[in-house]
């Protein structure tokens, strides 16, 4: 039996470890991460919270330290959206998957993990269809997400290692995510945005640019730019909920057909009553993650996969090209 098959087994199930000498003096937090590697630091401090690790039969808290003769025991839960979790088949288009990782071009409106109001039709639920071994898996082996209306690359983890190996990487921000957009307004050129993120103070579905928020920094670059829109080249360094959304707001080039972000803005005058109709119909942010780029949790090499531009962004680009040239 296989490692993940056995922690799918004891799912639910009290696991018991003696404590010895080398672990004395050290916090259990991290006593705990050397001895269940296979479970991201996350979880495993979620685990605590929730009382599900004693030592000696007792609850502690994460900074406890341990005299290193203690016995404890970890009680191995699912989360409670993960247990409503059931599989669905909702297609996916597969870029890559191999033993350890699965990579995938997501659509538009595809809502990536449960959440209050989306307790089906999934990304999660598409995945448990498309190998129910994830069920041992955090989350069905998700470990970023893309805003529901945001197409383009996600990775996945099969296994329980390479889901930590992944979420390492991606707190380390190792992992190299690529995305293009296209923006509203003349931007003479590329820059950076280094601005905390945090909750919007009267709009709660909303994030904003907030001096008490976190860090957050975004790269980006022209690719082309049209009368009154501009095609980009978007890097994160981190991965704040609707970073690049926000930044380019705040920047005041909000992304095209973004309903929470962009407010109103003007047409090319003149513009052609086929852009204009398009424009004016773009329903969604006109964002799609194209390039990710990170280390293979079993080959230890540079893996880098891409997707191309999705059928509507590609349009609209050509119809702002065919603007260009018609009254640039």
């Amino acid at each position: 039996m296989s490692e993940d098959q056995n922690v799918k087994r004891v799912l639910d199930q009290a696991i018991v470890k003696q404590l010895c000498e080398s672990h004395a003096g050290k916090r259990l937090d991290v006593v705990l991460v050397e001895l269940f590697p296979e479970y991201s630091r996350s979880r495993l401090k979620l685990w605590i919270k929730q009382e599900q690790v004693l030592l000696n039969g007792e609850t502690a808290k994460p900074k406890t330290r341990v005299a290193g003769d203690e016995e404890l025991q970890l009680s191995v839960q699912t989360i409670e959206s993960e247990e409503r979790c059931v599989a669905e088949n909702i297609p996916l288009n597969i870029v890559h998957q191999d033993a350890s990782i699965i990579v995938i071009n997501k659509p538009a409106g595809l809502v990536v993990h449960q959440a209050a109001g989306h307790y089906s039709g999934t990304l999660q639920n598409a995945l448990l269809y498309f190998d129910e071994s994830l069920e041992a898996i955090p989350r069905a082996g998700i470990v970023h997400r893309l805003d529901k209306d945001t197409t383009g690359l996600m990775v996945v983890a099969r296994t329980l290692s390479a889901h930590k190996y992944l979420v390492d990487q991606i707190q380390k921000h190792d992992v190299l995510r690529q995305y293009q957009a296209v923006v509203y307004g003349v931007m003479t050129g590329g820059g950076k945005v280094d601005q905390p993120i945090g909750r919007h103070p009267r709009d709660r579905i909303k994030m904003a640019v907030r001096e008490n928020g976190r860090q957050a920094v975004t790269h980006y670059r022209l690719l082309q730019r049209f009368r009154e829109h501009c095609h980009i080249k978007l890097q994160l360094e981190t991965g704040r909920t609707h970073q690049i959304r926000v930044h380019m707001s705040h920047l005041r080039h909000p992304i095209v057909g973004d309903a929470v972000y962009s407010g109103r803005h003007r047409n090319p005058a003149g513009a052609e009553a086929e852009l204009v109709e398009y424009l004016q119909c773009f329903k969604r942010q006109a964002l799609h993650a194209w390039k990710l780029s990170f280390i293979h949790p079993e080959s230890d090499e540079q893996v880098t996969y891409e997707a191309p531009l999705p059928d509507d962004m590609q349009q609209l680009i050509t119809l702002l090209q065919a603007d260009l040239q018609a009254n640039g």
